[in-house]
């Protein structure tokens, strides 16, 4: 499990690169974080470049010397591709393997056969929820939304009914639950337990998934009545196939690295020995590179196996899976370097030193900075990875299960209201065929419901545990 120790974090903010007051950094944050947004929305710079822009103009308007800032971005970019790279790398060979063996298709079939009428958006939020797991959110959209088109063109069924649920699924999964890019990121920079975090996540995500997805789309559905687009529904995978891996095999492949994660977790609460056999034995296959790479393997025999994938088959399928994460882990990477920056010009121990004199509950505060940088930037990603570098000290005097409602306030925050801003905004509307109006009083409500929603649960939780 990648973790920044508490020590480690508060020796970073002891000995400041730059001796700049409260004022200027503050005046260097919101200048570096303008800088940032202006790059990704004015001049539609890619992310990384704006980030990496942003560090540069954060450290120099702070006082500090630029050949420290240029070490302090690299440490931290070097740190978080090496503490969340391989998680991600091993997330998408996951999903490229459902994909391409028909394993997604193979439960969206099985679960569909048993579900009609009334019970058919319960059916697509579970299926999303499941599917979400190991997929990136573009990855999810690009093979559950043609099902769901699909679903609601020969069930005669109303489009928001039914897509809105899934998009509801693919969302939370994306923003509170591991191994997702932006909560891994967020785990790493404030030192939370990924374990709790998940276990935290997943109960956090219930709710809120069943209030955005199969409620909500009940009032998307009056407001939005549109028929589903014909052009949008391509033959999936599983048709070109012989055949497909089955469902109890695929459903076991995708939950295995979270059982196994969960059970560390588990262990960690009930044995709390670090000596103990069973417990370091568990703090193994329980971290989440083994657990996704046991999901790895294990699915060359699930998945790809009964799919009738030969071994010449498995290396270039891996290769494709492994080329479109390039761009996101370049932005993952460049947000820890920008989190580095902060910490290491001060900025941290300013928001920490602020924050005393605040009568703002330090969850509260942090899913607002996440809304702020949302809003402005439109990714989610660039939201967490900012936002956890800002309230990463913070988490100093925290409990376990509080820096991990931390995390999970930061991922509520980054989710909140999608707009023109976001690649998933048109993303959605292009495969809804939406106008921009339309759109927004779907998804981009139904992302402000999942964002207040899930902050509410995280600050409910955060006064009984």
């Amino acid at each position: 499990m990648t973790r920044l120790s508490v020590e480690m974090l508060a020796a970073d903010t002891v000995e400041p690169i730059t001796s700049a007051g409260h004022a200027q950094l503050g005046v260097a944050v919101l200048v570096g974080i303008a800088v940032i947004v202006l790059l990704i929305t004015k001049f539609k710079l890619h992310a990384f470049l704006s980030l990496t822009l942003g560090s540069l103009v954060l450290g120099a308007l702070a006082g500090a010397p630029l050949d420290k800032v240029i070490v302090s971005f690299t440490t931290g970019l070097g740190t978080t591709v090496a503490g969340v790279g391989v998680l991600i790398a091993l997330g998408a060979i996951l999903g490229k393997m459902l994909a391409d063996s028909g394993g997604a298709d193979q439960i969206v079939d099985t679960i569909l056969a048993r579900a009609s009428g009334r019970s058919m958006p319960w059916a697509m939020v579970l299926i999303a929820s499941v599917i979400g797991l190991p997929l990136f959110f573009e990855v999810g959209v690009v093979l559950l939304i043609p099902v769901a088109l699909m679903v609601a063109r020969r069930g005669n069924y109303s489009l928001m009914r039914i897509g809105i649920p899934a998009l509801a699924g693919l969302s939370v999964m994306h923003g509170l639950v591991p191994p997702h890019p932006g909560p891994l990121v967020a785990i790493d920079a404030i030192g939370a337990n990924l374990g709790v975090t998940l276990a935290l996540g997943v109960l956090v995500a219930i709710p809120t998934v069943i209030i955005a997805g199969p409620l909500f789309s009940r009032y998307a559905a009056r407001w939005v009545d549109v028929p589903a687009p014909d052009r949008m529904i391509p033959q999936r995978v599983s048709e070109d196939l012989e055949k497909r891996p089955g469902f109890g095999a695929t459903l076991t492949t995708i939950l295995l690295p979270v059982v196994l994660m969960l059970s560390k977790a588990l262990v960690d609460i009930v044995v709390d020995d670090p000596e103990n056999t069973v417990q370091r034995v568990f703090d193994v296959i329980g971290s989440p590179l083994i657990a996704l790479l046991a999901s790895v393997l294990v699915g060359i025999f699930t998945l790809l196996g009964p799919a009738g994938f030969s071994k010449e088959r498995i290396s270039p399928l891996v290769e494709k899976s492994l080329a479109p994460i390039a761009g996101i882990l370049l932005i993952v990477g460049a947000g820890g370097g920008f989190k580095q920056t902060l910490i290491d010009t001060g900025v941290g121990q300013m928001v920490l030193d602020i924050s005393k004199d605040w009568s703002i509950p330090a969850l509260l505060l942090a899913w607002l900075i996440a809304v702020a940088i949302r809003l402005a930037t439109g990714s989610a990603t660039v939201a967490t990875v900012s936002a956890a570098g800002l309230v990463a000290p913070l988490a100093a005097d925290m409990s376990t299960t509080h820096a991990a409602l931390l995390v999970l306030a930061i991922g509520a925050g980054s989710l909140f209201f999608s707009h023109v801003n976001d690649a998933g905004f048109w993303l959605v509307k292009e495969y809804f065929g939406l106008n921009v109006g339309q759109t927004v009083k779907t998804w981009s409500v139904m992302e402000t419901i999942i964002s207040v929603v899930a902050g509410g649960l995280v600050l409910l939780l955060s006064l009984v545990i």
